[in-house]
């Protein structure tokens, strides 16, 4: 018998797939999905009132679909697969195709290949090269990829899903956790208080009265991904209310004490969104500092002589903000909201008793909040490590 050696042999992508072309003509589907830079389908945001449905593509399960005509300001390819029983419709423009043989090819190996690094990286360097960063259909057809036997695709997949198994299990954890935090919030501050007659000792403040620094950034000249302080936009700060790694951009040591010496980052600060996607916020902790950030993200330094940091990080979870900045929304480009809008947030403050039986509750599960986080922290980096191992597959 002649034995097959190990190589590094790559395979060409086109070999593997093949296009598919199914359109929505009886309108079973009618809510359009696009594809969000985490490469998962979601609700498009595009009107599609008057638009006639019937011409969008169908796709089905374990089918993947992609703009090739927009790679994108982050330059990622907008990739994503398909994962449940009923088929969902994406725009014209979209390329949709398909595995021909699953038991050369997992669908969920394929995935995890689109979803490394490197895939993007050689995607950007094929793009067109125009404003929209548009991939030829043949460019993508040609890109390689490793293919070891199906067996070892299917470990591969198993270990990456149960990485994604335990995340979602934490993120439901965060969830339940921070309902809880927001009961504590509604029970103490909102429950049977009527602000316009406050029982004894309680009194009505602003979020700037206690706070001794509101401010903001601004875009620096220059970053890389090589520099060593990292650089938050509205973007880094995840609807969960911590920083998205990924979406860290970075600055240099000079930038960050001189040029934007305004907005460095301390431990403990709100970083807030006030453009883009507004009202994101989470609470700066120590491990991803030194840190700086932009004009979207305010940054609310709480006076600790005046109130705990966490109980205002309470109050943001509990949803204190969220009516005052609907109402006070700055329309101009794009909604936004000023630093002065910001420091107006009326806040409800009891006696001091009051606040550290609540201080002391809502700090055990902020403190259960932020194991879960850090662990999640762990396993996305264990489930990059194994996308990377993936470049170096023997076949």
């Amino acid at each position: 018998m002649t034995r097959i050696m190990a190589t590094n042999e790559t395979h060409r992508l086109g070999d593997y797939i093949r296009p598919v072309d199914v359109r929505n003509r009886d309108l079973k589907v009618t809510e359009p999905m696009g594809i969000n830079i985490d490469k998962h389908f979601m609700p498009s945001v595009a009107n599609v009132i008057g638009t006639d449905l019937s011409t969008y593509k169908l796709v089905s399960k374990n089918q993947f679909a992609c703009n090739l005509m927009h790679v994108g300001r982050d330059e990622k390819i907008p990739m994503a697969m398909h994962t449940d029983n009923d088929p969902i419709i994406v725009s014209p423009a979209y390329f949709v195709f398909e595995i021909t043989n699953t038991e050369l090819l997992l669908p969920e190996y394929l995935m995890m290949w689109f979803r490394r690094p490197e895939f993007d990286r050689n995607a950007w360097f094929h793009t067109a090269g125009d404003v929209r960063g548009g991939l030829d259909k043949n460019e993508l057809m040609d890109m390689q990829l490793p293919v070891p036997d199906i067996e070892r695709q299917r470990e591969i997949v198993s270990e990456y899903e149960t990485l994604t198994s335990r995340i979602r299990l934490n993120e439901q954890m965060i969830e339940k956790l921070e309902a809880t935090a927001q009961a504590l919030y509604r029970h103490t501050f909102v429950d049977n208080i009527d602000k316009q007659n406050l029982p004894q000792g309680w009194h009505l403040a602003t979020l700037g009265e206690v706070c001794s620094v509101i401010t903001k950034g601004t875009t620096p000249s220059d970053y890389s991904e090589n520099r060593p302080v990292n650089f938050v936009k509205a973007e880094s700060i995840s609807p969960n209310h911590c920083i998205d790694n990924k979406m860290l951009a970075h600055i240099d040591g000079n930038t960050h004490n001189s040029e934007l010496k305004r907005s460095i980052i301390k431990e403990n600060d709100i970083l807030f969104t006030i453009a883009g996607t507004l009202g994101k916020f989470c609470i700066a902790d120590k491990t991803f500092l030194p840190a700086n950030t932009n004009q979207a993200v305010a940054i609310i330094r709480v006076d600790k002589s005046k109130i705990h940091p966490i109980d205002i990080y309470a109050m943001f979870v509990g949803g204190v903000h969220e009516d005052y900045c609907k109402r006070n929304i700055q329309q101009a480009v794009q909604a936004n909201l000023n630093l002065e809008t910001i420091s107006k947030i009326p806040i409800v403050l009891p006696p001091n008793d009051i606040m550290n039986i609540f201080q002391k509750k809502v700090l055990s599960v902020f403190n259960a909040i932020y194991l879960k986080q850090q662990e999640n922290i762990k396993l996305i980096e264990l489930q990059s490590l194994l996308l990377a191992k993936m470049g170096k597959e023997k076949i």
